[in-house]
């Protein structure tokens, strides 16, 4: 009983995480909800990545309701760049379900590496 707890409340505490982070970045719990599902659940590569984009689309339409509400949202091509997004996400999850896992983890590896150094030299 105390383990089927202790991996409930781990796993409250990874969606508060990845919750938290991508409120208030607007994004990059993604990058934070893969390794904590791979790592601290001990899901594979490739459900950790798969599952993400599940975890991470209330957190987004949740972050996205809060943003209009508050009148912070930017003034986008939001159709555009939401076609060009779907048609990305597709071609992504087409990727994904053939693509080694190692192959995943370099990609992950190098755009998370790629991340952290633009925020830093912007």
């Amino acid at each position: 009983m105390k383990s089927k707890i202790k991996k409930t409340a781990t796993e409250v505490l990874t969606g508060l995480a990845v919750g938290a982070i991508n409120g208030l970045l607007g994004g990059g719990g993604g990058m934070l909800c893969v390794p904590l599902l791979e790592k601290g659940l001990g899901e594979s590569v490739k459900v950790s990545h798969a599952s993400t984009v599940l975890v991470i689309l209330p957190v987004c339409i949740a972050g996205a309701l809060v943003y209009i509400s508050e009148g912070t949202a930017a003034d986008v091509p939001l159709l555009p760049v939401a076609v060009g997004a779907v048609l990305g996400g597709i071609l992504g999850s087409l990727f994904l379900k053939n693509a080694s896992s190692s192959a995943v983890t370099v990609i992950f590896a190098l755009l998370t590496i790629a991340a952290g150094v633009r925020s830093v030299w912007r």
